[in-house]
């Protein structure tokens, strides 16, 4: 109207402009460049590792590849008010205020060709608690017995570099951790299962209790796993080469 374009222009017209352009400057998604020096060399051997493949051959029949993390800071949170269950067109109702009593950390290791799930909450995160994971894992069959079980894990402190591959090596020789990229978590497996419990098990958050929160979660993954399947990883080798050679390619527009 200031330009002289329209003479007048309503407000409903307005908005069904924008409804059909899909504008929605306020939702936003966040983004990062690899920043692993070694990235593709470190992805590509975790693809090669759901592909039951590692250093240019096949995986036997006695190795086995598990996929581990932490989820931090699984609060309590008991609500002032008891929550009100869903009922015909209605949504629970779940009291906004609450009051903490206190937080887990969840271990769990994914085996990712038998579907098979540990997992274990403890009060911190840390090297002794993770090593309690793996332990619970290790003194089973088949992973006691396995020529070779491959333990895929982020940067985390708990599980971090060199020390870690020879501290767990020492106490289990056929055990190989395997690294992923710096911030490239999204190829670790397990992170698919935390996004199940998120949205399954801790959402809404409304426990009485510390207890409550372990054992919705331990019985949830007992019952997960009675019916899990392997997840479809599609993403290959082939398609990381494409995606850092796209990445090439954006690089030096970017610089500039």
């Amino acid at each position: 109207m200031a330009q002289g374009l329209v003479a007048e222009i309503s407000g409903t017209t307005l908005w069904r402009w924008l409804g059909e352009d899909a504008l929605r400057p306020w939702r936003h998604r966040t983004w990062i460049f690899p920043r692993d020096p070694e990235f593709a060399a470190k992805a590509g051997r975790i693809l090669d590792l759901y592909q039951r493949r590692w250093q240019n051959a096949g995986l036997g029949p006695h190795d086995f590849v598990l996929s581990a993390d932490e989820k931090t800071s699984i609060q309590a949170r008991k609500r002032k008010h008891p929550s009100l269950p869903p009922a015909s067109g209605r949504p629970i109702y779940v009291e906004h205020e609450y009051t903490r009593c206190g937080a887990w950390a969840y271990f769990a290791a994914w085996d990712v060709h038998r579907a098979k799930l540990f997992g274990r909450c403890e009060r911190k995160t840390g090297i002794a608690p993770f090593q309690r994971l793996v332990a619970q894992v290790m003194r089973q069959e088949p992973y006691r017995s396995a020529a070779r079980v491959f333990w895929i894990v982020d940067n985390g402190s708990s599980h971090r570099g060199k020390p870690a591959i020879a501290r767990l090596r020492a106490k289990w020789p056929n055990i190989i951790l395997v690294h992923t990229p710096v911030h490239a978590s999204w190829l670790n497996q397990v992170e698919t299962y935390f996004s199940i419990i998120q949205r399954k098990v801790l959402t809404p958050n409304d426990f009485s209790s510390l207890t409550a929160v372990k054992n919705r979660l331990l019985h949830f993954q007992q019952r997960y796993e009675q019916s899990a399947k392997p997840f479809q990883w599609t993403f290959t080798r082939s398609d990381l080469h494409d995606l850092l050679a796209k990445l090439d390619r954006k690089l030096p527009r970017l610089a500039a």
